[in-house]
């Protein structure tokens, strides 16, 4: 079995947290990867507490890298102009490369021009700046995390944890990235995207969660659940509980249903030897046909190469 090589740059004023997620979580997923950190310069890392970091390796480990992380800095130190040395960093990283970014990583690889023309996101906090400077990004600050092969850019802290597992299920399937998601104790997916945690006026004394509904949804998948349906279960009309869904959840009901499906079809494909139109059935699309397209939107896949990928390791 081939590791995958993943090299980690770390910046001065390197945020600790988010620069040991990727030895965290990958390192947990059963041997599949190396996991490497890198200054530009094999020197130690101012980092944005009262510590530095020292680091094994220097730029010359980006040259032989499947996967590079950029780990995020501190506000402060964000700029449109990428430092010489960094530049020369950025340049020996192989084309075709996966690169990946962690909160304000993004910057990094905007000011490069390596977004430009692409759809990305960073912390919903310096989304607006991010948009002055790089108006040539399509910038998306609603989601945790975008893939948009080979560059994938995540929000704020602790959606570095949230695109890892991504890249484990994206490249070994679902089953090896929960074991790795319960090994960590952490959710193996998150649903809905940043806007569950911008901060919000205080709701009203007694207004209801969505939290109840999405469960019951979630057990009926497999059902034509409407607007109607969700908002019957909640007892509230269709108006407040869009309102409110997209408040907690930071989607719309009919997107977060299209989310859980493919979630539960891609875990079927894996799973079981369900015929595609079988498992459309089954989590709510009504043809095979638009299982499809839903996967293929998502993934970039149809089910048949999906299934072909992750089923040889069952």
């Amino acid at each position: 079995m081939r590791r995958e090589r993943v090299v980690v740059l770390a910046l001065d004023g390197v945020y600790p947290f988010e620069l040991g997620i990727p030895s965290r979580i990958l390192g947990a997923a059963d041997g599949r990867y190396d996991v490497l950190t890198c200054s530009v310069d094999g020197r130690p890392v101012r980092t944005n507490a009262d510590f530095g970091v020292t680091v094994e390796h220097g730029p010359e480990a980006l040259a032989a890298a499947d996967t590079v992380v950029i780990a995020p800095v501190a506000p402060d130190r964000l700029t449109d102009e990428v430092p010489g040395d960094v530049l020369a960093a950025l340049a020996l990283i192989r084309p075709g490369t996966r690169i990946v970014s962690i909160c304000t990583g993004a910057f990094l690889l905007a000011a490069a021009g390596l977004l430009d023309g692409r759809r990305a996101t960073t912390h919903w906090q310096v989304a607006d700046r991010f948009r002055r400077m790089f108006p040539r990004v399509d910038l998306d600050p609603d989601v945790l995390f975008v893939d948009d092969h080979p560059f994938l850019t995540s929000a704020g802290a602790a959606s570095g944890v949230d695109i890892c597992l991504h890249l484990v299920r994206k490249d070994h399937g679902s089953r090896l990235a929960n074991s790795v998601a319960r090994r960590c104790v952490v959710p193996p997916f998150r649903d809905g995207g940043q806007a569950q945690y911008i901060e919000q006026p205080v709701p009203e004394q007694g207004a209801a969660s969505t939290a109840a509904t999405r469960a019951w949804a979630l057990e009926r998948l497999g059902e034509p659940l409407t607007l109607a349906d969700l908002s019957g279960h909640a007892r509230m009309s269709r108006r407040t509980f869009a309102r409110r869904f997209h408040d907690e959840v930071g989607l719309s009901p009919g997107r977060w249903l299209i989310q859980q499906r493919v979630a539960r079809a891609r875990h079927l494909l894996e799973s079981s030897d369900l015929t595609v139109d079988q498992i459309a059935g089954r989590v709510g699309f009504a043809t095979g046909a638009s299982l499809r397209q839903h996967l293929h939107t998502a993934i970039g896949v149809s089910p048949q190469a999906y299934r072909r990928t992750f089923q040889t390791a069952r």
